[in-house]
């Protein structure tokens, strides 16, 4: 991975696009999987329309593949040049006030660059949570990249005793939130690509529990291996409207994702979960008390 990450940007995307290229004509990549999700979510698309769109979502998955490997000796001017952040100071105001920040993003796109871009340009400390991989090589090897550039990697099962703990102290809290809640039982249930989809509630309970100002994270491709992000007030403290927290996060994606469909992460099998009607519970409320 190492003499991998040396290799400049071109020739890694050239790797990438050799690999999306099998992925999808040789030996393809959990194609049912993808042309279901593809198909349940964009219902207007026809038999052309969905083969482009799968294709075009390997391409960039494929790209995506790459720049993480890239992570591990990426320059920091050139990760600047290319994930830019639009508007930090948006970040940098509740912080300057001492008050921390909860970070909302999904897997659209680059998500691994946010946080490497973040620790890099925003001057404060970031928190992230993670899930820990089973393989400790993996796992050992995952943290180490995250963190290259300062980041404090805190494991998603300890993060509310962590923030509990450190809760005056001024950060950035990141959590990727758009993930299946499997091994969580506060689930917000709602319509999400045309299916009923269950949500993780980490940002919304860290925000309302905490009195912590939640931001989600938009991001957008501007180019091959370049990024915009924008960070975009999802909940302030005092704010008592609805709909709640999680439920903006889910319709933030999905809006993000119709506007850029092939940069979110369709091969992954995201529902399995029962919707509450049938496994006989009843779902989280919309604004859960602490």
């Amino acid at each position: 991975m190492r003499l991998l990450a040396a290799l400049p940007m071109p020739a890694l995307h050239a790797i990438g696009g050799a690999f999306a290229f099998l992925a999808f004509r040789v030996f393809p990549y959990r194609p049912k999987v993808v042309r279901e999700n593809l198909a349940r979510a964009f219902p207007a698309l026809d038999e052309a329309g969905l083969r482009a769109l799968t294709r075009d979502y390997y391409r960039g998955y494929g790209d995506v593949m790459v720049e993480i490997v890239k992570s591990a000796a990426i320059d920091p001017d050139e990760l600047t040049r290319r994930m830019r952040l639009t508007n930090l100071e948006a970040l940098r105001a509740p912080l300057e006030a001492g008050t921390p920040v909860v970070l909302a993003a999904a897997h659209q796109c680059n998500w691994e660059w946010i946080l490497l871009a973040l620790s890099l340009q925003l001057g404060h400390p970031v928190d992230c949570a993670y899930k820990p991989l089973t393989d400790a090589w993996a796992d050992r090897e995952m943290r180490a990249l995250r963190s290259r550039f300062g980041a404090r990697m805190v494991a998603a099962d300890d993060m509310m005793r962590d923030l509990v703990a450190r809760r005056r102290q001024p950060r950035v809290i990141a959590l990727v939130a758009d993930q299946e809640p499997v091994a969580s039982d506060r689930r917000h249930w709602t319509r999400f690509l045309n299916r009923d989809t269950a949500f993780f509630m980490g940002p919304e309970v860290i925000g309302r529990r905490l009195r912590h100002p939640v931001f989600f994270v938009a991001i957008r491709r501007t180019g091959r291996g370049f990024y915009e992000v924008r960070f975009e007030p999802l909940w302030l403290p005092g704010d008592e409207s609805q709909p709640g927290i999680t439920e903006r996060f889910a319709q933030r994606v999905e809006r993000q994702i119709h506007e850029a469909p092939a940069d979110w992460p369709w091969s992954h099998k995201r529902w399995r979960l029962t919707p509450p009607v049938l496994e006989g519970s009843a779902s989280m409320p919309e604004n859960p008390t602490p």
